[in-house]
């Protein structure tokens, strides 16, 4: 999105070749960007002047899509329609909607607060604003209309949530900082986002799915190359050893302003933990896999996620569905309120799992039947092209080899 913005041409490399990342691109091809095609993990963008879309912008399953092309589109004078699919038209908007209009954009909703909606950008005002879940997609999204609409920006959260978006805006010279607390994007009269190269890092989410398999296995060791180590993200390593897990983290070096390193895991024996809310921005997206780690962890130890409501809004309501699926495989767990209760044990897992279409679910319940003699059958494991499309054949090949595989 931001070497949409430039002007000039940028390359990435490193970049993630699954379905979410191909639906930014193609929503950015409709706004007049030039974007090589999204393969082999290297596309160079050839930015334009954002012009006005020939139709809808589809932003298929992507929920990052959509609400940070609300942020951009909400500096562009001319109107613009978003929509995606079924999952994603479930998905709340107005947390990213509601603070836009106050900026001074206009938006009409087609379906009470989800896609599609219509949102016509012009003049923004700047905005003071503190938001009412820790979320780097509200964030981000605000960041992005004080760019394209040239204001000022300054946003407050509960926790800190990921920030890969600030630590961008800083790498490219773009006015952001922080002040008592408040996170301030501050614009001048000659903001103007450069051309760049930029290395991406591994996806710490991805990894912390292969990074489970090595810890469950029965022995060696797995090395993941390449792993962004942002300490917004890397809430599941912090888990991981407070339940027995030691993962190293070696070869540390920077990459446009994120920390990177290799991850070096191994088989441990695991024991419940508490998770707090704190801590939940920083591994959101790692509950599911962590749920599957601590129904493995000693007989009878609890593990409990504490205030993991936002789970219900995912690409499904992953909270309900992973305390079921557990218990479909012979668990106790149950969600109570915006808690989530998991109880190891040692039993072989056994039973039908209901993914709902959502990458997380399938991929963590995939790492659950790699334990020997499970039997673990999933309703479907097409949908983890949404952000691992390797996966299965990665996970496959963990197994198989059983020590020393490296993965990049």
């Amino acid at each position: 999105m931001l070497a949409a913005l430039a002007r000039g041409t940028s390359e990435l490399t490193g970049l993630l070749t699954g379905a979410d990342v191909k639906s930014t691109a193609r929503v950015l091809r409709q706004l007049g960007a030039d974007i090589s095609p999204v393969r082999d993990g290297v596309v160079s963008v050839q930015a334009s002047r954002i012009s006005h879309p020939a139709s809808r912008l589809h932003c298929g399953n992507s929920g990052t899509t959509a609400r940070l092309m609300l942020g951009i589109l909400a500096g562009q004078r001319f109107a613009a329609t978003l929509t995606g699919d079924a999952s994603l038209r479930r998905r709340p908007m107005r947390r990213v909607t509601e603070p836009l209009r106050a900026m001074g954009a206009e938006i009409q909703e087609k379906g009470g607060d989800a896609l599609p909606l219509t949102i016509r950008g012009g003049r923004l005002r700047p905005l003071t604003y503190t938001t009412p879940v820790a979320s780097a997609q509200i964030k981000s999204a605000l960041f992005f209309a004080g760019l394209t609409g040239n204001v000022g920006v300054t946003i407050r959260e509960p926790y800190r949530s990921r920030d890969h978006t600030e630590r961008l805006f800083v790498h490219l010279g773009l006015g952001l900082h922080e002040r008592g607390g408040a996170i301030v994007y501050e614009p001048s009269d000659r903001t103007v986002v450069p051309p760049f190269r930029l290395s991406i890092p591994g996806d710490a989410s991805s990894a912390a799915f292969l990074v489970a398999a090595a810890v469950l296995a029965e022995g060696g060791e797995l090395v993941i190359e390449n792993v962004g180590v942002n300490p917004t993200r890397t809430g599941f390593l912090v888990v991981l050893a407070r339940m027995g897990a030691r993962v190293e983290r070696v070869n540390l070096r920077d990459e446009g302003g994120e920390p990177v390193a290799d991850l070096v895991a191994r088989p441990a024996a695991l024991r419940g933990t508490e998770v707090s809310a704190a801590e939940v921005p920083t591994l959101v997206d790692e509950v599911p896999v962590l749920a599957v780690l601590a129904s493995r962890a000693a007989a009878g130890s609890e593990t409990v996620f504490r205030e993991v409501g936002e789970l219900r809004v995912k690409e499904s309501n992953r909270l309900e569905l992973i305390a079921a699926n557990l218990r479909a495989v012979g668990v106790e767990a149950e969600a109570r309120g915006n808690d989530l209760y998991v109880c190891g044990t040692a039993r072989r897992p056994s039973g039908r799992v209901e993914t709902a279409r959502d990458h997380r679910l399938a991929m963590a319940f995939g790492v659950l039947g790699t334990i020997p003699r499970a039997d673990v059958r999933l309703s479907e494991r097409a949908s983890v092209a949404i952000s691992y499309p390797r996966f299965f054949d990665d996970l496959r090949s963990i197994r198989e080899t059983g020590k020393g595989k490296r993965e990049r």
